[in-house]
């Protein structure tokens, strides 16, 4: 009886918010994502990048996985985790988490325009807010985790290195195996080191 509740407990939806800035790479990290989470046997629908990411705007992409998923799209509450490529983005997409989610959090602060212009100040305190509001957090500078593995840019793999720690029914070679599906050849090997490192950050 346990294992039947246990399954029905996998199977059931679970939705996943990535967030972040325009050109940071959410739609790699969805991808890679969506990926492994077929390859368990999940229905998965990923939408496309929602957002303003031509502009260096904040961007949002939705993947939802279970045995049956009809949308792509999470409203506001139903979030399970947020991935955030940058502290405001977090905030930002707060109020879509679930109470008591869980965000992954990239320490990195990108100032938004008003902030750029002298408008506004970039928020402080903005960890200790998050949890005040009942969110679990988990923050750490991916984007200095991603340039000692090479390369600023594979900050949204050491993000999804992070995140597979939340799914323990799926191995670390599994989540390789997707890696080398989703990534380009010459970028694989910086890429593999991204996402172990954000694993074990």
């Amino acid at each position: 009886m346990q294992i039947q509740e246990r399954r029905k407990e996998l199977m059931a939806t679970k939705n996943i918010m990535i967030v972040g800035v325009g050109g940071q790479g959410t739609l790699l990290a969805s991808k890679l994502l969506g990926c492994v989470l077929l390859e368990q046997g999940y229905d998965v629908k990923v939408s496309e990048v929602h957002g303003m990411s031509q502009r260096g705007g904040s961007v949002v992409t939705y993947v939802r996985f279970g045995e049956k998923v009809y949308s792509p799209v999470i409203d506001r509450g139903e979030a399970d985790i947020i991935v955030s490529f940058e502290k405001l983005e977090a905030a930002r997409w707060l109020e879509y988490l679930k109470p008591g989610g869980q965000i992954i959090m990239n320490t990195q602060e990108v100032d938004p325009m008003p902030v750029i212009t002298g408008a506004a100040e970039y928020p402080g305190q903005l960890v200790e807010k998050l949890k005040a509001a009942g969110a679990k957090v988990d923050a750490k500078d991916f984007l200095t985790i991603a340039e000692s593995a090479g390369s600023a840019k594979a900050v949204n793999i050491a993000l999804m290195g992070r995140l597979s720690n939340y799914f323990p029914e799926i191995s670390n070679e599994e989540w390789q195996k997707a890696i080398e599906a989703c990534v380009p050849q010459k970028f694989l090997d910086l890429n593999r080191k991204a996402f172990e490192m954000g694993r074990s950050a």
